[in-house]
């Protein structure tokens, strides 16, 4: 597989170099040079998920790693269901929140977990990310005790819940995570800081995992063809598909399914009031404002950093940005769309609620909606029980961590300060 840097096409590495090194040069983000497209998806669809995924990733992969490679890595990374749930007669939630840490992330972070372990060898790597919540949980867990890699979580201070957050500031071992006092877009910049600052990414050997990590992002292509199998099992429609939206790492993985074949009738990329996206393909302008703290905090995300990825994506295959479908939600919104799907009978947590609601208010008589699920509803314990009156048990993947004490250093969101950290505790 080869790729090349957005900022820098002449740069071209491999999957293996993509994946170890995170980010091409001046922040640039990998592009594959082609995108497979895949035959006979009526067969892929029937397949069970496990072995569609192995031949959904060795079409990038197999000739790079050889097909026996990519099964194993498949075979460990995905272990734990995801069903469509139906909410209504035209609505499905795809459930992504029943790995290890009850999210979505799960996939990839596992997947490059299991990258990564097969190309370090013999290297010490220190994985540096940013999270707005279920990133850290996610990659805490997949390289939990692994000797031979670091991981340092940024995530913001006060604005992640508190369950979230102690998903992965109670690990200790390899895991160490720092609470930045700012926003997420703080840390993400702190992140790309990092990754330009030679001492820092030489001298510690930094990789990242956020999802501008090709290897995260062409996992969660494989949920996408599970999300269109279940939902051809019910449905003759193409499905139309709502992702809520922060870094827009998971719209993105969206595209690429549909570029590889897989039949979607449109994505709609679904967000809170950080409504940057929504606003660009409403008026083509792209304007960042001061990002707002919300309930649905994993998307308080003001400058996505997989955008250029998204429109690379549709320029390549020649879609029209406007056959996007931008939709933003307020607070109130968003309350009244908890309540909606509650009154459905299925309760659900606000990023998927914004998603969810952004089906009600686009879907045409006739067609077919999947949202995804992108976290369990117990991460957002405090918001859901407040706003839907109700009394949520505890999953006892959050029960263990609950009366943890949380280990995280606390910093601004100062470069120099981080870096001084960063070799302090690892170095």
């Amino acid at each position: 597989m080869e790729l090349y840097n957005l900022k820098h096409p002449s740069q071209k590495v491999s999957f293996k170099e993509a994946v170890l090194l995170g980010l091409g040069r001046d922040r640039g983000l990998f592009f594959p040079t082609k995108i497979p497209v895949l035959q006979d998806i009526e067969a892929l669809l029937a397949m069970p998920f496990v072995e569609r995924s192995k031949r959904v990733l060795g079409a990038w992969l197999a000739a790079e790693l050889g097909q026996d490679t990519v099964d194993q890595l498949v075979e460990r990374a995905f272990n734990f269901e995801l069903p469509l749930v139906a909410v209504d007669e035209q609505r499905a939630c795809l459930e992504l929140f029943h790995g290890p840490t009850l999210a979505f992330k799960d996939f990839g972070a596992r997947f490059m977990a299991q990258c990564i372990n097969v190309f370090a060898q013999d290297s010490r790597l220190t994985i540096l990310t940013a999270t707005s919540g279920d990133t850290g949980a996610a990659v805490a867990d997949a390289f939990y005790g692994l000797d031979k890699v670091n991981v340092v979580v940024l995530y913001p201070k006060g604005k992640i819940s508190e369950l979230q957050e102690k998903m992965f500031t109670t690990l200790g071992k390899n895991i160490h995570t720092v609470a930045v006092e700012s926003d997420f877009d703080a840390c993400q910049d702190l992140v790309k800081q990092a990754f330009e600052d030679s001492d820092v990414r030489d001298g510690l050997h930094l990789n990242s995992a956020n999802s501008i990590n090709i290897s995260r992002l062409l996992a969660q292509i494989c949920y996408y063809f599970e999300a269109v199998a279940q939902s051809k099992q019910r449905h003759e429609a193409d499905p139309v598909i709502a992702v809520p939206s922060g870094n827009f790492g998971n719209l993105t993985a969206g595209l690429f399914a549909k570029a590889m074949g897989l039949p979607v009738k449109r994505f709609i990329a679904a967000t809170n009031s950080n409504d940057t996206v929504p606003r660009y393909l409403a008026k083509g302008v792209w304007q960042v404002n001061p990002t707002q703290a919300t309930m649905s905090n994993a998307m308080d995300v003001s400058e996505p950093s997989n955008w250029p990825r998204v429109a690379a994506i549709c320029a390549a295959q020649g879609w029209p940005l406007t056959e996007l479908v931008g939709m933003s939600l307020t607070e109130a919104q968003t309350s009244q769309a908890l309540a909606d799907v509650y009154a459905k009978g299925y309760i659900s947590e606000p990023h998927a609620a914004i998603a969810a609601q952004a089906l009600a208010l686009t879907l045409a008589q006739g067609e077919q909606g999947i949202f995804l699920g992108t976290a369990h509803p117990a991460k957002f314990k405090d918001v859901v029980e407040r706003e839907l009156k109700l009394a949520l048990p505890l999953p006892s993947e959050l029960a263990a961590v609950a009366d943890k004490a949380i280990l995280s250093a606390q910093l601004p969101a100062d470069f120099g300060q981080l870096k001084a950290h960063l070799f302090k505790v690892l170095a």
